[in-house]
C-alpha cells in the first residue's frame, strides 16, 4: 500500500513539472498581455474609486426587481457577495486543473489571456456608462444620511491611486451600469461553458448566474437595469471577441502534444503518451487548423522529436 501511494505520488509529481515547464514557456511568450489585462484590473478600480467623488445620494428610483423581491437587509447583503466568491475561486482552481489530471482540454496561459480579453473589453464599457451618467446608488451606505454616500475632496493624489482598498471597493457608489460583479460571472461561465467537460455543472454553473443576479437584486447593491444591461452586453461581448481571437488548440483530440518527454520516453510510441494503441502508428502530430477555419494559437514550446506518418 506504502509503495503504490509512493508510485502514485511520484506520477503526479512529475506530471505537475512537466505542465509548469510547458506553461511557462507558454507564459514567457504571452507574458505581456496578461500583464496588461492584469493592470487593467487596477484601473478598472480605480475608475470606481473616482466615481465615487462625484455621486450626489437620492431617493431610490423605482425599479421592478425592488417590487418583486424583498430586500435582504444588512444582515443577510453578504449573500450575494458569499456566491460571488464561490464561483470565482471554483473557477480559478477550475482553470489550474491540467496540472493535475489527465483530461486536459487547454493551456491555462492561453485560457487566462482569453479572459482577461474578455473582462477588460467589458470593463471599459462598463466605465465609459457609469462614468456618463451618475445615478444614486441604492445600497445602503449610499442612500441619503450615510457617511459613505459621499466622499470630501481628497487631500493628495495617493489618497486617489491607493483607493482605499479593500474598503473602497467594499463600499463604492455610484458605478452601477453595469454590474461588475456579473462581468465576472458571465465571463467565467461562458468560458467554462466553452472549455468545460461536465454537462451537469455547465447547467447548475447557469443557475447560480440566475440565483447570484437575483441575489444581487435583493440586496439593493444594483438597480435591475444593471443586472439586465451586464446579461446582453457581456454575453455579446465574449460572442464576438471570441470569433476575433485565434482558436486555442485543442489537447484532447491527440493531434498537439506540448508536454516535453524524457530520454526514454522519446524512445516509447507517441500514441502510448496519449493513452493510445502501441499500434497505432498512423497520427498525424502536426498541429491542425480548427473546423471554423481558424488557426490555433501560436505556440512555440518544446515538442516531441517525432517523426509523422503522412500517407
Amino acid at each position: 500500500m506504502t509503495f503504490y501511494i509512493a508510485r502514485e505520488a511520484s506520477k503526479l509529481w512529475r506530471k505537475v513539472c512537466m505542465e509548469t515547464t510547458v506553461e511557462v514557456q507558454l507564459l514567457m511568450e504571452k507574458w505581456k498581455l496578461l500583464l496588461a489585462g492584469l493592470l487593467f484590473q487596477y484601473v478598472h478600480g480605480l475608475a470606481a474609486r473616482g466615481v465615487h467623488y462625484l455621486h450626489r445620494p437620492g431617493p431610490v428610483l423605482q425599479d421592478l426587481g425592488f417590487m418583486a423581491l424583498p430586500e435582504l437587509g444588512k444582515d443577510r447583503g453578504y449573500l450575494s457577495e458569499s456566491l460571488f466568491t464561490f464561483i470565482f475561486i471554483s473557477f480559478v482552481v477550475w482553470t489550474f486543473h491540467p496540472f493535475v489530471y489527465h483530461n486536459k482540454r487547454f493551456y491555462t496561459v492561453l485560457l487566462w489571456r482569453r479572459v482577461l480579453a474578455f473582462l477588460v473589453t467589458c470593463q471599459i464599457l462598463r466605465i465609459v456608462t457609469f462614468y456618463s451618467t451618475q445615478l444614486p446608488g441604492p445600497n445602503y451606505h449610499c442612500r441619503e444620511g450615510s457617511k459613505l454616500a459621499r466622499l470630501p475632496p481628497p487631500d493628495t493624489v495617493f489618497e486617489v491611486l491607493l483607493i482605499n482598498f479593500p474598503r473602497g471597493i467594499l463600499y463604492g457608489c455610484g458605478d452601477l451600469i453595469f454590474s461588475s460583479h456579473m462581468i465576472f460571472t458571465l465571463v467565467f461561465v461562458n468560458t467554462y461553458q466553452k472549455y468545460g467537460s461536465k454537462r451537469f455543472i455547465k447547467f447548475i454553473a447557469w443557475m447560480l448566474v440566475i440565483i447570484q443576479s437575483l441575489l444581487i437584486i435583493a440586496a439593493r447593491k444594483h438597480y435591475s437595469v444593471d443586472i439586465v444591461v451586464a446579461w446582453y452586453t457581456v454575453n455579446l461581448v465574449v460572442f464576438f471577441i471570441d470569433k476575433k481571437l485565434p482558436e486555442m488548440p485543442d489537447r484532447t483530440s491527440g493531434a498537439l502534444s506540448l508536454l516535453p518527454l524524457s530520454v526514454k520516453e522519446k524512445d516509447e510510441k507517441p500514441n502510448k503518451l496519449l493513452g493510445g494503441n502501441p499500434g497505432d502508428n498512423n497520427t498525424d502530430w502536426r498541429q491542425r487548423t480548427q473546423m471554423n477555419g481558424k488557426h490555433g494559437e501560436e505556440v512555440n514550446v518544446v515538442k516531441p522529436d517525432v517523426t509523422a506518418n503522412v500517407t
